[in-house]
């Protein structure tokens, strides 16, 4: 069954892959923007602290550079991720100190900058070591995303690992999961194949709307 459900979303990521890839950079950046937008407007945004945003690839996938950039323009903290390279799996977030800073971050594995463990001589604000820290909202990348909130990852586990482990820490705690799509990452019905250990989206947001789960709903950060 395990092994099915791998083939599954080996067949499903070539599919969405090869779709990201044939789109023109005008057009991913077209759509980045409108969803960039929507984020910001958004009152779970707006009633948000403390914000997670991944650092996207060079090519094929959501532009979040102007989005990471407004975050820490509307004064909120900025924690974006860093992959522990000793660990099978593992990631933190690491808090980021003012656009300088975050213009400034080297590359890391597969073109995506990260943060050094240390800034201006003293180490960074870890999500996961340090107490005092918490996330409103983690915005969260992936292939593809269905209209029942699955998501399909690219297959590494470390979002997944993430919000387990942050969750065990903090009380059972979870923060706002929105998933940031283009159009066509966003698949109707229930299309993903997930497993018992693929956490689900609260949120999608794409360039034509965003997609609200019961947890919003139902939520006062709303």
């Amino acid at each position: 069954m395990m092994a099915a459900l791998r083939n599954n979303k080996k067949a499903m990521r070539k599919v969405v892959s090869s779709a990201l890839a044939s789109l023109s950079p005008s057009d991913i950046q077209e759509q980045s923007r409108a969803v960039a937008k929507q984020i910001v407007a958004s009152p779970f945004f707006q009633r948000s602290s403390n914000v997670s945003c991944y650092l996207s690839m060079p090519t094929a996938e959501l532009d979040t550079s102007a989005l990471v950039t407004e975050i820490l323009r509307t004064g909120k903290s900025l924690f974006v991720p860093k992959i522990d390279v000793t660990a099978d799996g593992k990631m933190d977030f690491l808090k980021i100190y003012g656009e300088a800073d975050l213009h400034s971050l080297p590359a890391g594995k597969w073109g995506i900058m990260e943060p050094q463990d240390e800034y201006q001589g003293r180490p960074r604000v870890k999500v996961l070591d340090s107490s005092n820290e918490s996330l409103d909202l983690i915005l969260v990348p992936g292939v593809a995303f269905d209209r029942s909130f699955s998501r399909l990852g690219h297959g590494k586990g470390y979002y997944d690992r993430f919000i387990q482990t942050y969750a065990s820490t903090h009380g059972g705690r979870v923060p706002l999961l929105v998933a940031l799509a283009l159009r066509e990452q966003i698949l109707e019905g229930e299309q993903v194949p997930i497993g018992e250990h693929d956490w689900k989206m609260d949120v999608i947001v794409g360039p034509d709307g965003i997609l609200q789960g019961t947890k919003v709903e139902s939520s006062a950060v709303v």
